[in-house]
């Protein structure tokens, strides 16, 4: 669709070149004709007035208005009374179509994990709080600003982490960044620059994540073993790492939570080796068997990095987070971020400032918590009716299990006969250092997948999790 232009005429990129032998008009109407073929005019497009492109082209009025008559003549151009010159509807060649893209496949249920559900984004209260923000903007605030970010949501957010997350939360040591990964980007390069060589990161986990900007950071990323009570502390002390990266309220993907003597181990293993841990607090807020559980930051503030987003809470669009900086590494994360990007879109931040201070925040993360249990408890009555010996962990807290299959099924074989029945699985094997797929697990994500669709899609796959894959799936 062609740009609308409302009372102004718009604006045409054209030169002459009064030194050379073409005539003025002749390079005018070859121009124009030129634009409209390539398409860098489009049918039905506006032109400017003839008063307005002579006076910008320094040339006759009557000059440009016979430009305009001939290439009218010639059809590229159509003008009616009353109306602007534009560019006529069948002037340009169309290019070759180009073959549609195959439409994905439909899913009766997709259980990918790692997305919130979109649909209850509380659109109502974001346009509320970015008016509200808008109005009471200062103009100063529309300059490029502190690259750590707004100030007045650097307050909000480390008040609210401070009373929900028992953070040690400084504004002054506070950094907005754009969601989890240039805040993970951004510490990995303040390590190197730092002197670090190796980061470790937990196994399973986020093993493309990690490795991807530790390799950007010019960092080598080393695995680490996780079991029933967290990330294996001795063995990351046997890596030599400078630094770890970890999810200790709810372990990504397996849900353990961090057991208090590892908490302690791993803040001693950072304060004896002058290392520093990253904490990945990406769903801490969602938690349904247990009470709520501090952050590790809160514990060793000089020790520990602290990487929150909103879009677990809110939604991944809006890419807002924050870092929660150690002393040590403040200076050097500020500057980094200015050179990225110099800064956070500033509307943005303080409409999450006032969403939060208005408690609409909170009222949307309890809403959600009702939603997400609700949905939790969807899955485990769907499992227990259609494959009950599947065992499922991790549902403390999140919006995500693992389902443990029988032992010899095939991780591989269980998701792509699970996807001819149009169900989305997804394997634990991605989420290991080695792609191992034993032992057989899925993780299932339930954020963004209604009670009915969990409910028809387990159904559907049932037979396929209670045998491991081995059975004989009918053809689509």
């Amino acid at each position: 669709m062609p740009p609308q232009w409302a009372g102004l005429s718009p604006e045409l990129l054209l030169t002459v070149d009064r030194d050379g032998g073409e005539q003025l008009r002749a390079q005018l109407e070859r121009q124009l004709r030129d634009a409209i073929r390539t398409g860098r005019l489009q049918a039905g497009e506006r032109l400017p007035s003839s008063r307005e492109l002579a006076r910008a082209l320094s040339l006759s009025r009557g000059l440009v208005q016979d430009c305009y008559a001939q290439l009218r003549a010639e059809g590229y151009l159509v003008t009616h009374v009353g109306s602007a010159t534009r560019v006529a509807p069948c002037a340009q060649v169309p290019p070759e179509p180009a073959a549609p893209p195959a439409p994905p496949p439909r899913l009766l249920a997709d259980f990918r994990h790692g997305v919130p559900d979109l649909a209850s984004f509380p659109l109502t209260d974001w346009l509320w709080a970015t008016r509200e923000a808008a109005r009471a903007l200062p103009t100063a605030d529309l300059d490029y600003g502190d690259p750590r970010g707004s100030r007045h949501l650097r307050e909000v957010v480390a008040a609210y982490l401070r009373r929900v997350r028992s953070a040690a939360a400084d504004p002054g040591r506070t950094v907005v960044c754009s969601g989890y990964a240039q805040g993970l980007s951004l510490t990995l390069q303040a390590l190197a620059r730092a002197g670090a060589r190796a980061v470790a990161y937990e196994d399973p986990g986020a093993p493309g994540t990690v490795i991807a900007a530790a390799t950007a950071a010019g960092l080598e990323a080393l695995p680490v073993p996780v079991d029933a009570h967290g990330i294996d502390v001795t063995a990351l002390e046997a890596t030599g790492a400078a630094a770890v990266i970890v999810t200790p309220a709810h372990q990504w993907p397996t849900g353990v939570l961090l057991a208090p003597s590892r908490r302690m181990a791993l803040i001693e293993w950072a304060a004896r080796r002058d290392a520093y841990v990253i904490e990945d607090d990406y769903d801490a807020e969602f938690r349904y068997d247990r009470e709520p559980v501090g952050s590790l930051q809160g514990l060793a503030a000089d020790r520990v990095v602290g990487i929150g987003t909103v879009s677990k809470s809110l939604a991944p669009a809006l890419r807002i987070g924050w870092l929660l900086c150690p002393p040590a590494l403040t200076a050097s994360l500020t500057e980094l971020k200015r050179i990225a990007d110099r800064g956070t879109p500033t509307l943005d931040q303080l409409a999450l400032a006032r969403l939060i201070e208005s408690g609409r925040y909170d009222r949307h993360l309890r809403r959600m918590r009702t939603l997400y249990s609700a949905r939790c408890e969807t899955l485990r009555a769907a499992l227990a009716r259609h494959a009950p010996d599947v065992r499922l962990t991790g549902l403390a807290a999140g919006f995500h299990a693992v389902a443990h299959l029988p032992h010899g099924a095939d991780e591989r074989t269980v998701i792509a006969a699970a996807r001819s029945r149009s169900v989305g699985l997804y394997g634990m094997s991605a989420c290991r250092a080695s792609q191992a797929t034993d032992p057989p697990q899925l993780v299932l994500g339930f954020g963004d997948v209604p009670e009915r669709a969990i409910a028809e899609g387990i159904a559907a796959v049932g037979d396929l999790l209670a045998a491991g894959g081995q059975v004989c799936c009918p053809d689509p």
